[in-house]
């Protein structure tokens, strides 16, 4: 680490549980942020800012101005781009140490576990139920962590799997596939502003903990948010033995 990098990570470094190994750590290490929408832009301005060497940015969407109320990595300046590219400008700029790779598609399943398979960690900041599954399983598959967010009108959550350890329950445990749950979209129901930025800097803070190797947070926990009456509860997750993503894993 040289002094300029010693200067920028130096709030970071002189944390006890981060130093100068776990900020090493994040220099070293790799993500994959799917969806850079509401979820996504916070979640990816604190890992550039944090200094996570090698980002993968990936969303097939562009920059619409109903976005800009709550996607805060976008500009009006580029509505109309894909949005991986309006947030690498911005990531770059705020990092120009970290690699920022942005893919401009929508990832099927064997694009995703390509994707999943060189990153560290993996947060889901998308915004539906096909590309949550599809996430989920590809990580379960190669054994990766997962941070996994949501946020709708005044309601978020966030929760952590961490596919390294075989007692791990996964997202398909918590909402199963075959449930029909009901899938509120943004576009029909609003959601609060700053909803998405707490849901997403808290997935980017977990990402962080996970990468430095802090094994204090959310693994094998769920953390709802009920942003009218700000309250938080935490629950525990089980695995479910049956379930057909994870329950057959080793």
């Amino acid at each position: 680490m040289n002094d300029q990098q010693l200067l920028r990570y130096g709030r970071h470094i002189l944390l006890d549980e981060i130093g100068i190994e776990g900020q090493q750590r994040l220099l070293d290490a790799r993500a994959l942020i799917v969806g850079l929408g509401g979820l996504g832009s916070p979640a990816a301005l604190y890992l550039a800012a944090s200094g996570v060497g090698h980002l993968t940015l990936c969303d097939h969407d562009t920059v619409d101005v109903s976005n800009l109320q709550r996607q805060i990595v976008h500009r009006t300046s580029t509505i109309g781009q894909p949005k991986v590219l309006s947030a690498q400008a911005v990531l770059e700029d705020i990092n120009p140490e970290v690699v920022c790779v942005a893919l401009a598609i929508r990832a099927d399943e064997a694009r995703l576990r390509e994707l999943v398979a060189q990153a560290d960690v993996v947060l889901d900041c998308s915004d539906n139920f096909t590309t949550r599954y599809a996430v989920n399983r590809a990580c379960v598959a190669l054994k990766k962590p997962l941070v996994s967010g949501a946020a709708i009108q005044f309601s978020g959550q966030v929760a952590v799997f961490d596919h390294r350890l075989p007692e791990a329950a996964c997202y398909n445990c918590l909402f199963p596939e075959d449930s029909q749950a009901a899938e509120l979209r943004c576009a029909t129901t609003g959601v609060f502003a700053p909803l998405v930025g707490i849901v997403g800097s808290l997935q980017a803070a977990e990402a962080l903990k996970l990468l430095a190797g802090i094994e204090r947070g959310l693994s094998g926990k769920l953390l709802t948010i009920d942003a009218l009456d700000m309250r938080i509860v935490r629950s525990n997750l089980s695995r479910d033995e049956s379930c057909c993503a994870c329950g057959g894993k080793d």
